[in-house]
């Protein structure tokens, strides 16, 4: 299989993570702000102390309803990504590989280089199982934002314990988007990682 670089392997990562930012920029045509209004105030869930309504950029601003659904399925879903991908970096830092007899490196940036081509078939192949699934469940009639499993036609937003559920769930994505974030600096940019991973704090 043809080798891929460190270098290469570390633009793509910059260049995927500056398409990811560049997904979520808001709308030019955008209805009133109203309406933005009448979506917080409808909604009961991601809006916690001490931050409120988290939108430090502003990209909600102005959106429609469906655009703020929009946006709602697509923070759980990297939330979720990005909380699987903190538990399986640290895993495999500690040495835990689940295929090809741990010979993959420790470090997982070099893993992904090492890892041979019918290993990221079995990848891209699951990834594409799991949107084409996510996409036929979005048809349901009543589809809640991120609700793949179904829990809203059991339970709804009056239920505090549900919603107290909900709110943790968004809440530790998002701490686990910016984690991965640094997680990512620190291995990209200083080489450290797993239990390294705080060593320019402690010299």
């Amino acid at each position: 299989f043809p080798v891929v670089s460190m270098t290469t392997m570390k633009t793509a990562i910059l260049a995927t993570v500056v398409a990811s930012a560049a997904a979520f920029a808001p709308s030019k045509t955008a209805p009133t702000s109203t309406v933005l209004n009448a979506w917080i105030d409808d909604t009961v869930v991601g809006i916690t102390a001490p931050v409120g309504f988290f939108d430090p950029l502003g990209f909600s601003k102005g959106q429609s309803d469906a655009t703020m659904k929009y946006y709602r399925e697509s923070e759980l879903k990297h939330g979720r990504v990005a909380m699987a991908a903190c538990l399986g970096w640290y895993l495999n830092a500690g040495g835990v590989h689940p295929a090809f007899n741990s010979a993959l490196s420790n470090d997982p940036l070099k893993a992904m280089v090492e890892l041979p081509a019918v290993g990221w078939l079995q990848f891209v192949l699951g990834c594409g199982a799991i949107e084409w699934l996510g996409q036929q469940i979005k048809e349901r009639p009543g589809y809640v934002p991120g609700d793949l499993l179904g829990a809203a036609y059991w339970v709804d937003d009056s239920d505090e314990g549900w919603v107290s559920y909900q709110n943790k769930e968004i809440n530790n994505g998002r701490l686990a988007m910016l984690a991965f974030a640094g997680i990512m600096y620190q291995d990209v940019f200083v080489g450290d990682y797993g239990d390294m991973m705080y060593k320019q704090l402690v010299r």
